[in-house]
């Protein structure tokens, strides 16, 4: 018996994405097996051998860890692709007549599906690998109870949401895709306002910036000439030791979010420096132009998927003998993907560049000492290597690797 083109077209895809990912994998292995037992000269001052051994060793769980993940999602999609599409169809069809319900309900199925696999392993990274480290500070109870909200939240979401596409795709003899991109951009310009006044208080206290922080934050702010709604400390270290901040929202009404677990971590100078860098962000309107690139991919993803999901052979080229709407829609965005590690390279390649922006900006606000020990502090604290292998580091990746932000950093103060 012959598999179907289309089917043994993605199913190679598959098996050659988790080989090169395991290759990768293995090679960061080896660059971080290889180092481990010298601290990187530029950090020998400002971080212990032993420091950087419990990096080298939590890296290379984290490692085995993904070697797992990456061979289970392989044989679930595998089981997808060859079998899962086309069961759920038929156990969801043999109970609901034809229509939008049916193919809503066809990839809840599937989704749910999805998701009960994966949370065993998200599970194990979060209360035994990050445990095991230190990180983690959450209970099992309070992981489920997050999983359930989260699982809550996608489901309000993401139905009705299907449901308009459906319906778009069985009422609209044109191209219906235009209108599933119009009403998908306009979600991309609302998404951050809404998860800041929704969805991110479900999950966590926002209270004022405490004012002993406040107050350079607010200097740094009339220094570089903007303006936030709102300077909030958020509750992370309930879940997590790993601090982080994170600038969001659109002009006036924007909120500069920090961890408690960085404030508490971090001196005034280094918290001043990781907020401007932040602010270099919105200095060089990273936020707006990453935005606008996604609307314009949005725009070529929505224009594929419209045109694959018509055509007669795609659902009898994946073997599928139990078509639905919802699986022309999963099967085109499952072709439209194999362009995704190309754009996925090139998205890197921006955002590295951003961050390398965002630095000097910071740099230039509040100088570079600053700027580089509150990045020394960072990965010392939360573990992560010194020394990637480079060809891992430019595949998974949106940020370079500390070292060269810091030989940039160090480059340019003394230029």
């Amino acid at each position: 018996m012959s598999i179907p083109p289309l089917l043994a077209l993605l199913v190679a895809w598959s098996v050659l994405g988790t080989a090169c990912g395991l290759w990768l994998d293995r090679r960061q292995a080896a660059a971080i097996a290889a180092h481990r037992d010298q601290v990187p000269p530029a950090f020998a001052s400002s971080v212990s051998l032993e420091q950087h051994q419990r990096a080298a060793a939590y890296g290379l769980a984290r490692l085995r860890t993904n070697v797992v993940s990456s061979l289970t999602d392989l044989a679930v999609g595998l089981a997808a692709l060859l079998f899962g599409f086309d069961l759920a169809a038929r156990l969801v069809g043999s109970l609901v007549p034809e229509g939008v319900i049916r193919s809503v309900l066809i990839l809840g199925v599937l989704w749910i599906a999805a998701t009960v696999i994966a949370v065993p392993m998200q599970a194990f990274r979060v209360l035994v690998l990050e445990h095991r480290f230190g990180f983690n500070r959450t209970s099992a109870v309070a992981f489920a109870r997050d999983t359930i909200l989260q699982i809550m939240l996608s489901a309000a979401i993401g139905a009705p949401l299907l449901a308009g596409l459906f319906l778009a795709m069985r009422d609209l003899h044109g191209p219906w895709w235009l209108l599933a991109w119009a009403a998908l951009s306009l979600l991309t310009l609302a998404a951050p306002s809404f998860y800041l006044r929704i969805i991110a208080p479900l999950f966590n206290r926002f209270v004022p910036l405490r004012a002993a922080i406040a107050a350079p934050v607010t200097a740094l702010l009339e220094r570089t000439g903007f303006r936030a709604g709102a300077l909030l400390e958020m509750d992370a270290s309930k879940r997590s030791s790993r601090g982080n901040a994170y600038v969001m929202g659109i002009g006036p009404a924007k909120r500069i979010v920090l961890f408690d677990t960085l404030i508490d971590a971090h001196p005034a100078d280094e918290i001043e420096a990781v907020v401007a860098h932040e602010l270099g962000h919105l200095h060089h309107r990273h936020t707006i132009t990453g935005t606008l690139r996604g609307i314009v991919m949005l725009f070529g993803l929505c224009a594929a998927v419209g045109f694959l999901s018509r055509q007669p052979w795609l659902q009898p080229g994946f073997g599928i003998s139990h078509p639905d709407p919802s699986l022309g829609l999963m099967l085109s965005l499952l072709l439209v993907g194999i362009a995704g590690p190309a754009l996925s390279l090139a998205g890197n390649a921006v955002s590295r560049r951003h961050e390398y922006q965002a630095d000097a900006f910071a740099r230039r606000m509040v100088g570079a000492a600053p700027m580089i020990s509150a990045l020394t502090r960072l990965s010392r604290d939360n573990a992560s290597t010194l020394t990637p292998d480079r060809l891992y580091s430019l595949v998974h990746h949106t940020h370079p690797p500390v070292p060269l932000r810091v030989a940039r950093l160090i480059e340019e103060a003394s230029a």
